[in-house]
């Protein structure tokens, strides 16, 4: 396996914990009791786990190569961290405002809290992530 796919997937698997560990947070203070008060009436009984572990593999895949940017050694944390909170912006976006075009009586606070939620969570993945996998991290904390 060459160099890169290994800084790839290194960078993919430390991304997804982080997200994972993230979103979990999220959902549990704050977007739960959100959605159960904006959009009880559209909500499951019990999340699609299907869908839900689609949607976190390809996500997370997404935020590692427009953020984390792994074989990317040139690219500035800054870089890195706008990419990411682009990305997320962008993604979010197309489900929050689909959702507000399409379904009826979706709320706007919700649409809006996702939108600032993808570009929040994505830009924090994506600095954890790469300050984690910092080049010269590991030899450092070695001597």
């Amino acid at each position: 396996m060459s160099t890169n796919v290994k800084r790839w997937l290194l960078a993919y698997a430390v991304a997804a914990v982080v997200f994972a560990v993230l979103d979990v947070v999220w959902i549990t203070t704050v977007a739960s009791r959100l959605y159960e008060s904006q959009i009880g009436g559209l909500l499951a009984d019990s999340p699609n786990v299907a869908g839900a572990v689609a949607f976190y593999v390809i996500f997370v895949a997404g935020m590692v190569h427009y953020g984390v940017q792994p074989n990317k050694p040139d690219a500035t944390l800054r870089q890195r961290v706008t990419g990411a909170a682009l990305f997320g912006f962008f993604t979010y976006a197309t489900w929050a405002l689909t959702g507000l075009a399409v379904l009826k009586d979706f709320p706007l606070i919700v649409a809006l809290t996702d939108i600032a939620w993808g570009a929040v969570a994505c830009s924090v993945v994506t600095w954890l992530t790469a300050t984690l996998l910092k080049p010269g991290r590991a030899r450092r904390s070695t001597s």
